[in-house]
């Protein structure tokens, strides 16, 4: 795909468009390829990309009315909870956090005023899994008016598609797994059907101009060719390495879907091609001893974000400040595509086994 880095188009001699496009804030042929791949890629009706993972949040909660109520995960990514009550603090927004692997919970929680349920899984960073039929159930059974949108970053389209559960809508941040090499800022958003949603935040996209670069589009485009085989040895690395902390004595947990004894195990084995290359764990001591564990690995780099090439640790109640809910003595991994042997040892030299 060429990239298209032209900022206006030409118009006819009698007024119109005859390529199709006027202003590249608008609509850009390179932009408009990628969003056609996603929609592809997550078997959706239509995409949209935006210049990051929050500007498509931003943009669906500022599709919501003053006073309509969201349901949230009690364990989302803490960039959400900044959108929703910093971005949005004075739009009268009503907000609860609910456990999501509980559909019964979700249940009870809808409100008359209730517009928007919003999945995570696996988990931003405790990977829970959420059974994505359970949750679409309930929310059609609360009436047209309630939507669904499930966070999708960990997983990718090549993992799970939420979409084909009866959700209404996924999002990604680009900027992870798809894109793949921590060189490209991005989101994305994709849905299954027409709906006021999607359309409010095409508006936010592009009247409010919180679009990717033409650029930033091709290598999202160039990441994609690759997506399935990185996924593929993320995901084999991830499990090795979860099954090895699993038997270590310095660890006291460790969240990994695809450990057997992982609560959201069968749910994930059921809606996820393979088990992704995310994982957590919790070091047996507080704080100070996550802190160490992370300052002693030598291959791992202590990075936040997450999805490129290379393996990344961080302790993340460090990275998500006073508010956090994440366990002092968890350290979350990002497993990147160097090979497991090696990894498992930086690990181990750094729990001091």
């Amino acid at each position: 795909m060429p990239i298209h880095l032209s900022t206006t188009f030409e118009r006819s001699t009698g007024g119109g468009y005859p390529l199709g496009y006027s202003y590249s804030r608008e609509d850009n042929p390179t932009r408009r390829a990628l969003e056609q791949c996603l929609a592809e890629l997550e078997g959706g009706k239509e995409a949209l990309v935006f210049s990051s993972g929050l500007a498509v949040a931003t943009a669906l909660v500022q599709g919501l009315e003053p006073g309509d109520h969201i349901l949230v995960a009690d364990d989302v990514y803490y960039g959400l909870r900044k959108v929703i009550h910093g971005v949005f603090g004075k739009w009268n927004l009503e907000t609860t956090y609910v456990d999501m692997t509980e559909p019964e919970a979700v249940r009870e929680a809808i409100r008359p005023t209730t517009r928007l349920i919003w999945v995570e899984t696996p988990s931003n960073p405790l990977m829970k899994v959420t059974d994505l039929a359970a949750i679409a159930r309930v929310a059609r059974a609360a009436g047209p008016a309630v939507m669904t949108v499930c966070d999708g970053t960990f997983a990718t389209p090549v993992l799970q598609h939420p979409l084909d559960c009866g959700i209404d809508l996924v999002c990604h941040s680009t900027t992870k797994y798809i894109s793949g090499h921590s060189d490209v800022v991005g989101g994305a958003l994709i849905t299954r059907h027409d709906n006021y949603l999607f359309e409010r935040a095409r508006r936010s996209q592009r009247d409010g101009g919180a679009v990717p670069s033409p650029f930033d589009c091709w290598l999202t485009l160039r990441g994609i060719e690759t997506l399935p085989c990185r996924m593929r040895v993320h995901s084999d690395n991830a499990l090795r390495i979860a099954r090895h902390l699993k038997l270590h004595p310095a660890v006291e947990a460790v969240h990994y879907p695809g450990l057997p004894d992982h609560p959201g195990y069968e749910i994930a084995a059921r809606q996820m091609g393979a088990f992704g290359g995310m994982l957590s764990f919790q070091v047996a001591g507080g704080r100070e001893t996550a802190m160490r564990v992370v300052a002693g690995c030598r291959l791992f780099i202590r990075a936040t974000s997450l999805g490129g090439t290379h393996s990344l640790i961080e302790h993340r109640a460090s990275v998500e400040g006073p508010q956090t809910r994440t366990p002092q003595n968890l350290v979350r991994v990002s497993v990147g595509l160097e090979h497991s042997d090696d990894l498992i040892a930086d690990l181990d030299g750094a729990l001091g086994g």
